[in-house]
This record gives structure tokens, sequence and C-alpha cells, in this order.
């Protein structure tokens, strides 16, 4: 037991070790979601630096902390936020600075100054207009406090570094490889399609055999979830990269040589509609498979055509991911071909539909249901069918 103890630090250390060393590896290799933290944590370093020096060395100020600090944290993951949160981090400031000379002019003990007005600084933190700025005016009043300047020009001549940080940090962000959220959004949008295809091949592998697993309807379910948590991934990278355009002008974006060609949200309805038709179709067979519903599946003859529809539903969500990442607008029609194959298994499934409608009920709205969900699946992977 303490052996085995002792290896699970030294393990979680390793695994640890290990992501470090692949996420400098992906940034070193390219650009990425890796190279992009990189990057912002260098300009961070580099405004807090400037900042430093200007107030520090060319001011000669002797107490040049609030400059670099502010300018540090405000180097942000947009342009719009950094500008936000300079302005609440600033009032915030301010807050602080005031109440904490104000509790000392009152009281005129230190101690009793910091029980008077930090309560009520970090009371006011939770202000929602503050976000999450807003323990800063609590540690600017700690700060005043403790250095024992809290005359008027003192208080001034703080806010002003407070200023002088802000301008800098936000300078930094906006000018110096400006932050810019877009290849997220086409990652994200090819990996739901991918991964689309993927669950749609497993449905098609596990209706092809002969020997159902019983297994499968709640493994074809668990991919569905992912599906859903994909989506919601690339929902937020879209919201990401709304406030990523937002006060950066196409000069600036050049700057990052990022593509600017995000696809359209129009994608993100199209492949949110696609998840909703495999959840729909993933419940259908699960309860099909549940011996307790009354709903049966249909006979082995028709889910194989079923199958080789779904398989090539399947190939078009894959062919679909590689678009989104090789940033081609235009969708390709389904081939000749694929179409041909598409519209004889869909007519040999009409046929076993009228088959089934003559015999069991059961079955018959299974399969139906079956078939509609495939055909919306095709008619939102390729564009261009016609609907019988």
């Amino acid at each position: 037991m303490g052996r085995s103890a002792g290896a699970r630090p030294v393990g979680l250390v390793c695994a640890e070790a290990r992501a470090v060393a692949r996420a400098a590896r992906k940034a070193w290799r390219g650009p990425g979601r890796e190279r992009d933290m990189v990057v912002q944590s260098l300009k961070a370093a580099a405004a807090a630096l400037l900042a430093w020096c200007v107030a520090r060395v060319w001011l000669d100020d002797p107490m040049a902390l609030m400059a670099p600090w502010v300018a540090l944290v405000l180097v942000q993951a947009t342009v719009y936020s950094s500008l936000m949160q300079a302005a609440q981090q600033f009032t915030a400031i301010c807050a602080g600075a005031l109440f904490g000379s104000a509790a000392q002019a009152v009281t005129g003990d230190t101690t009793g100054a910091l029980a008077l007005c930090v309560p009520v600084l970090m009371l006011l933190a939770n202000w929602p207009r503050f976000g999450d700025q807003g323990v800063y005016g609590a540690t600017t009043a700690v700060f005043v406090l403790a250095s024992g300047s809290v005359s008027a020009s003192a208080v001034g001549h703080r806010l002003g570094q407070a200023a002088l940080g802000a301008v800098i940090g936000v300078a930094v962000n906006a000018f110096v490889l400006p932050p810019v959220h877009l290849r997220d959004v086409r990652h994200n949008l090819a990996a739901l399609a991918r991964e689309a295809g993927e669950v749609l091949d497993a449905i098609a592998a596990g209706l092809g055999r002969e020997d159902g697993d019983r297994e499968a309807p709640a493994d074809w379910s668990h991919g569905a979830d992912r599906l859903e948590h994909r989506l919601e991934t690339l929902r937020a990278a879209r919201a990401w990269s709304r406030e990523s355009l937002r006060l950066t002008d196409r000069p600036l974006r050049a700057l990052r040589r990022v593509p600017s060609d995000v696809p359209s949200e129009e994608e993100d309805e199209r492949w949110s509609r696609i998840t909703g038709h495999v959840r729909t179709l993933t419940r259908t067979l699960a309860v099909a498979a549940d011996d307790r519903r009354a709903p049966a599946p249909p006979d082995p003859a028709v889910l194989r055509p079923y199958a080789r529809l779904l398989s090539l539903i399947a190939e078009a969500c894959h062919a679909e991911a590689g678009r989104l990442l090789d940033g081609r607008r235009a969708r390709r029609p389904a081939d000749d071909e694929a179409e041909e194959t598409r519209r004889d298994l869909h007519a040999q499934l009409q046929a076993r539909l009228r088959e089934h409608a003559g015999r069991e009920a059961a079955r018959t709205a299974v399969l139906g249901s079956m078939l509609l969900q495939a055909e919306n699946l095709w008619a939102e992977a390729v564009p261009g069918i016609a609907r019988e």
C-alpha cells in the first residue's frame, strides 16, 4: 500500500510533465492554441516590463509598482476583454484608494482603517459591474494603507500609475499580435463532422453484424452525448471568435496572419441539426433494442441496406471534415455514384417498409423513424439533394 501510495504522486508528476512536453512540441511545430498561449504569456510579461521601465526608469518613480501590476493583468484573451477589464479594474482601484485614505483619515490608525474599509470593499467586489476585477479594490486599499502614504497627492500618484499600466497593457494587447480566435471555430466544426461520421460508422457496423451486441445501443448513445458536448464547445468557440473580432480592425488582424475566412454560423446550425438527428436515431435504436418496450427492431435483411446507407452518410461527414480543415468554402455535391447508391438503398428500404406495414405495425414504426432520420442526415450532410 505504501509503495502504491508513493508511486501515485510520482505518476501524476510524470503525466503532467508529459502533458507540458506535448504542449511545448505543439507550440514549436506551428500555429494553434498552445502557441497562442505562449504569445499571450510573453506579451503580458513584455507589457509589465515596459510599464516598469516607463514608470521606474524614465519617470524615476521610486514606488513604480502599480503600473507593471496593472499592465500584467490586462493582457487578456481578447482586445475587447482587455478594455472592459481595464475600465473595471481602474474603477475598483480608485474605490480602494479613496476608501483606504478616507478610513485612515477617520480612524487615524492603520489597523482600524483596514478593519473599517476592507469588509466594505470586499462586499463591493461582488457588484456585477466590477466583473471579476472587484477584488482589486480591497487589495489596493491594503497596499495604500500598508505603505503609509494616504495623502491626496500620494493617492493621485498611484491612480496615475494604474492608468499608465492600463494604457500600456491594452496597447500591447491590441497592437502586438492582437489575439484573434478563429482557428477554434474551424477545428471544432471539423471535429464535429468527423465525430458524427465516426458515430454513424459505429452504428452501421453494429447493424451490419449478424450477432447483435446488446451493449451497442448504449455505446451509440455515448457517442451522441460526445457530439452534443462537441457542439457546446463549438458554440463557446464561436462566442470567443465574435469577441476577438470586436475592436480589431483588419490591419491589426493581418499582423497575426490568422485566416480570416472563419466558417459561417450557418455551418454551426447545420451541424447542430445533424447532431439532433443522430441523437434521435440513437434513441430509436435504443428503444428497439429494449425487450421491455413494445417496438421491435426490423429484420436483419432490412438492417443490412440501412447500415450501408449510414456508411454512405458517414463518408459524407468525413468529407465535410476534410473540407472544413482545408478551408474550402463551397460544399461539394454528392457524386453521381454515391447519389445513385443512396437512391437504390432508399428504394429497397421503402419496399421493406411497405412489407412491414402489411404485417406488423410496431416494426413499421421503428423502420419508418430510422429511415426518416437517415434521409434527414443525408439531406444535411450533402448539399443539393432532392427529397423524394
